[in-house]
């Protein structure tokens, strides 16, 4: 039981840092600001089953994909970490622009889950790096050295558990957006662009450098 315990507090706190579901909120808000409340909580339920599935996919079979379309962990870094930034920068070029537009808050969108994949699933909730994360920590799990029921439990439980908090910051951003107010948020939404862009750049980095390192063995 102690293993376990262990084995899921590894799983949540290498992935919650990352995920930031109470950092991506803003951002979440200011990309469904058009929505009614009753269409937002329907689309934070759609993102936190999308995440979920995307994470457990990534930590059970992830290794695998990568490995069928002969795709390095680097690679992924370097595509998705150009994701992140060019979404970043789009919202940190928004700014307050909606604001001055007055947008309707009751507004109903004509497909309202047309984004809830892509991007506010991949890459803003779960990006690269929760991937890359995810697929090292399914590659060094117990199952990888056999069929192991509890680690397999394990891995599902924290996903349920990360999905939920996905849910319930996204479900519930318009209530922290009151509590800010409107310059608050689009203080908080400007913050949260930058660093998005930020850690697109260092997603990036992270991959070129690993692929600058693996040049000279692929020179020999």
């Amino acid at each position: 039981m102690i293993e376990a315990i262990k084995s899921l507090f590894l799983i949540l706190s290498a992935l919650f840092p990352i995920v930031d579901p109470l950092g991506g909120s803003p951002i979440f808000l200011a990309m469904t600001r058009e929505y009614s409340r009753g269409t937002r909580r329907a689309l934070s339920w759609r993102i936190a089953m999308n995440s979920f599935f995307l994470l457990v996919g990534s930590y059970f079979i992830g290794t695998h994909i990568l490995t069928f379309f002969g795709i390095s962990l680097p690679v992924v870094q370097v595509g998705g970490g150009l994701i992140v930034i060019s979404t970043g920068w789009s919202l940190l070029k928004r700014g307050s622009s909606d604001d001055q537009k007055g947008a309707k808050k009751n507004l109903q969108p004509e497909d309202p889950f047309h984004n809830a994949f892509y991007p506010l699933t991949l890459p803003l909730t779960v990006g690269p790096g929760s991937i890359s994360v995810a697929i090292t920590l399914g590659a060094n799990a117990p199952h990888h050295q056999g069929f192991d029921p509890l680690s397999i439990v394990i891995a599902i439980v924290g996903s349920v558990l990360l999905a939920a908090s996905i849910f319930l910051c996204y479900a519930f951003a318009d209530r922290l957006a009151r509590i800010f107010g409107p310059t608050g948020m689009t203080v908080i939404l400007q913050l949260t662009s930058f660093l998005l862009v930020c850690i697109g750049v260092q997603i990036v980095w992270n991959g070129v450098s690993a692929l600058l390192i693996s040049l000279p063995m692929h020179a020999r």
